[in-house]
């Protein structure tokens, strides 16, 4: 279970909100199959406490994807976002991320960045 409500960790990622921004940290190495998404993404629903956020998710930890917990991110991993800024900086990163902005489509507002502090200037417009 869930008990702090300014940190949270589980198997996948680590999440924290400050500032009225949900920070999102995937752990090294870690492939994004449906049941993990699944997992991730209750948890982070559970953590934000039904309140919706603007999301700065650092995906430098993801090392493989597979299409299911892709889809299953673009349908379920928007709910409670109000936008998402994903932050990539190795070639991995940023080949998933850009393959995931074109085939999945998010719900959401959501962009690119290799710099965190640009990807804080952009969530900060839908706080």
């Amino acid at each position: 279970m869930i008990a702090a409500h300014d940190f949270y960790e589980n198997e996948y990622a680590r999440f924290w909100i400050t500032q009225g921004i949900l920070f999102f940290e995937y752990k090294p190495n870690i492939t994004l199959d449906l049941e993990a998404a699944q997992k991730i993404v209750a948890d982070r629903i559970h953590f934000q406490n039904e309140k919706a956020y603007p999301v700065l998710c650092d995906v430098r930890g993801i090392v493989n994807t597979d299409k299911s917990g892709r889809d299953y991110l673009a349908q379920s991993g928007s709910v409670l976002t109000k936008s998402v800024a994903l932050i990539v900086h190795q070639k991995v990163s940023l080949t998933i991320s850009n393959f995931y902005l074109r085939i999945s489509k998010p719900t959401v507002p959501t962009q690119l960045f290799n710099n965190q502090q640009d990807a804080l200037d952009y969530l900060k417009q839908f706080i």
